[in-house]
């Protein structure tokens, strides 16, 4: 990957690292852990500019995420209750819920969650299918954007040679999310199991 990365680089420059941050948005197993630190990297060895990466790379984050927008937008409220009906042991009620706090904390969920490890992709979506006015939407990613994108690149500008000790300690935070979304899961199912169990014993009194 990492050549793949240098490759695309030395023939686009910035606007090259800012193709791949796109592409991480829609594709997560590109990892910016990785894209930015190393464009740090070689913005360190003169062989781009500094503010041009950060500016493409904050250009490719906002462009990803507009993608993921407009599928939520297009998927709708209507269709994702629909899809939500059919899924075993997810009630409609759960995604009114989860409507209902996004509709308070979604300026802060979405300006965040652009800084948390999987939820950066996934965040644009439910923003679409909410229908979160689009300027709004821009602007608090660009911003949540341009915090973790300086945070990386100048993380690999100043590492030198030793950028990609960036993805190793990003990755034990990576795997502390993953970690918690697996449990969360885990007790969300034990939960719905839990209260079919009582259902029944309550149907056969």
């Amino acid at each position: 990957m990492t050549d793949w990365l240098v490759g695309l680089m030395e023939s686009l420059g910035a606007p090259g690292a800012g193709l791949a941050i796109a592409l991480e948005n829609l594709f997560p197993p590109l990892p910016s852990e990785v894209i930015l630190p190393l464009a740090g990297f070689t913005a360190a060895r003169g062989e781009m500019d500094l503010l041009d990466v950060l500016v493409c790379t904050t250009l490719g984050s906002v462009f990803g995420a507009l993608a993921l927008y407009w599928v939520g937008a297009m998927l709708g409220r209507e269709r994702t209750l629909a899809i939500a009906a059919r899924l075993p042991l997810v009630k409609v009620s759960d995604i009114e819920k989860t409507e209902a706090w996004f509709l308070r904390h979604g300026r802060t969920t979405v300006f965040f969650g652009r800084m948390i490890p999987i939820f950066r992709s996934l965040i644009s979506v439910p923003a679409g299918v909410e229908r979160m006015p689009l300027p709004q939407f821009t602007l608090l990613t660009t911003a949540g954007s341009l915090v973790w994108n300086t945070v990386f690149v100048l993380a690999g500008y100043f590492l030198g040679e030793n950028w990609h000790l960036v993805e190793a300690y990003v990755g034990i935070g990576t795997n502390v999310v993953i970690a918690l979304v697996v449990l969360a899961v885990v007790v969300f199912v034990g939960v719905r199991l839990g209260e079919r169990r009582k259902g029944r014993h309550a149907r056969r009194r």
